[in-house]
């Protein structure tokens, strides 16, 4: 018997049965992965929406991925219309192991084969050096109520490389 070095990552199309195991990755990824840039009271709000059946319903209407690993989802991306990333979360126990790179490069040529020119996302202030990382840029800081807390947030956009390798306008 031989024991596997490093386990497979690997992409899969989100199952209505992952809904509970996504909202308990989103729950575990916002109060372990953000208390440097939010407070107790805003990480406890947010995290709530992890459990709001508008989510998981949210989540069965976008295009949403799931990263596996070892065949264990650890976390997933959802694609909101044609351009816009709403939702990526990785499970702490998972972060550094290169599944939010899988999950956004498999979103970014799904978007870019359904023919968006450019990306955006809401991203949260812990997740601005990794969307930076992979080419996004800043447009607008934002505000967001939600569960009666204010969270700040920043738009940022990615231009997409154009189907074809041709050149259009932007």
């Amino acid at each position: 018997m031989s024991a596997q070095a490093h386990p497979t990552l690997a992409l899969r199309p989100m199952l209505p049965s992952d809904t509970p195991l996504l909202a308990e990755i989103m729950h575990e990824s916002v109060l372990e992965l953000t208390g440097d840039d939010y407070n107790a009271e805003q990480q406890e709000a947010w995290a709530a929406v992890a459990e709001e059946r508008e989510t998981a319903e949210k989540l069965a209407t976008q295009l949403t991925l799931v990263a596996t690993l070892g065949g264990s989802p650890i976390g997933f991306i959802s694609l909101a219309g044609a351009d816009r990333v709403d939702m990526l979360y990785v499970h702490p126990a998972a972060v550094g192991q290169g599944a939010g790179a899988m999950l956004l490069d498999a979103i970014e040529k799904l978007a870019n084969a359904r023919g968006a020119a450019a990306l955006t996302v809401e991203a949260s202030d812990n997740a601005l050096p990794f969307f930076q990382k992979h080419g996004y840029s800043g447009q607008q800081r934002n505000s967001v109520s939600l569960n009666g807390e204010w969270l700040t947030n920043t738009t940022m956009k990615k231009a997409l490389a154009l189907k074809g390798g041709s050149h259009g306008q932007a």
